[in-house]
């Protein structure tokens, strides 16, 4: 399966060389791909917050290649390069603050520089250290998406209709993607019949990002309003909902993309499966429950342009919700998979050193 799914790698978005980040500007696509080089962490931070580049393992891999940006220039303007690299370090992490890999990333970082040898070159371990955070991510999509199929086909081995919100493919990670992986790999094994894609407003990153990646793969899709969800549970025969994570609480309380919760809470009553898919770097233990997580919001202005014109009301834009372990079937991560995830499981998932 990881050679069929490296054959069909087809979206790159995250390009680090000649010493620059190179990012594919997710704002204007499927209109237009274009590529932007970040040469300093100041314009990494930028493009993490302005949702240039967007999904939580993307975001890590891009702050990790930001530290090493940060101490490139550091260590040319001299003195105590470390401490001022750790404003640099405070800098990257405020740009999101809901996204787990965000700060497991940074975290690796900063560890690998605490445990550089006396005559190392910093530059070059941290530089090593970065890429080691991309390649891991890129191999841990192809076990989770290999891991996710086998439980599809477990469930029902014939050609299904899956739903999935958000974007969570290569544009979102370093590989073929998390929720997206696993329908890539589901629809190389003739297990995929349709998708359906929720929309996901107000940034339509279902229609027009995750439909672009599927429609590229010859992979059927139709994209939907997301309140149309529950519709399509009811009249389409989808046997599976599909997503990722931004972050998963101790006790598998998952937080993702606004508008997950309410799917979750759709497919329980229509029975169907609730797949979440996420590299363990997603996994928070620090955090209890998904209420102990800080989410974000974003500007209520993104809600009130409609038909070009300005509605005088007031909004709220919310931009992750927290989907409760009970309504979740199954948790895949590249360390293995969890049915019915609770403390004890993910506790005992947590403590495997190798991929699955």
């Amino acid at each position: 399966m990881r050679d069929r799914l490296l054959a069909a790698e087809n979206v790159k978005a995250i390009d680090w060389r000649d010493g620059a980040l190179y990012l594919l500007d997710q704002r204007v696509l499927p209109s237009r791909e274009s590529w932007v080089a970040c040469r300093t962490v100041e314009a990494v931070a930028d493009a993490i917050r302005s949702m240039l580049v967007r999904g939580a393992p993307a975001i890590g891999i891009c702050a990790a290649y930001g530290l090493v940006l940060a101490a490139r220039e550091r260590i040319a303007q001299g003195g105590d390069w470390q401490a001022a690299w750790e404003e640099d370090y405070a800098l990257l992490a405020d740009t999101r603050p809901t996204a787990s890999n965000l700060f497991w990333a940074l975290q690796r970082m900063r560890d690998r520089l605490d445990r550089l040898k006396k005559h190392a070159d910093p530059l070059a371990v941290l530089e090593a250290e970065a890429i080691a955070i991309h390649e891991s991510d890129r191999e841990a999509n192809f076990v989770m998406a290999q891991l996710g199929m086998e439980r599809i086909r477990k469930h029902q081995g014939n050609a299904q209709a899956i739903l999935t919100h958000g974007n969570t493919g290569a544009l979102a990670t370093g590989g073929v993607g998390t929720a997206l992986g696993v329908i890539r790999a589901a629809f190389l094994e003739g297990l995929v019949e349709q998708v359906y894609v929720n929309e996901t407003r107000p940034w339509l990153q279902g229609s027009r990002l995750t439909a672009w990646e599927l429609a590229g793969d010859g992979i059927p899709v139709t994209v939907n309003a997301d309140s149309a969800g529950a519709h399509i549970l009811k009249t389409k025969g989808v046997t599976w909902v599909i997503v990722g994570a931004d972050c998963i609480a101790a006790n598998g309380d998952v937080v993702s993309k606004i508008g997950t919760y309410q799917l979750a809470v759709c497919a329980m009553h229509h029975g169907v499966r609730f797949m979440v898919v996420a590299p363990s770097s997603t996994l928070d233990l620090m955090m209890a429950t998904g209420d102990d997580v800080a989410l974000e919001a974003r500007d209520p202005g993104e809600l009130l342009e409609v038909m070009g014109q300005r509605l005088t009301v007031e909004a709220i834009n919310p931009v992750f919700d927290v989907t409760p372990a009970d309504l979740i079937d199954v948790i895949v991560t590249e360390k293995g998979v969890v049915e019915r995830p609770d403390t004890a499981k993910l506790a005992r998932l947590m403590c495997r050193k190798r991929l699955h």
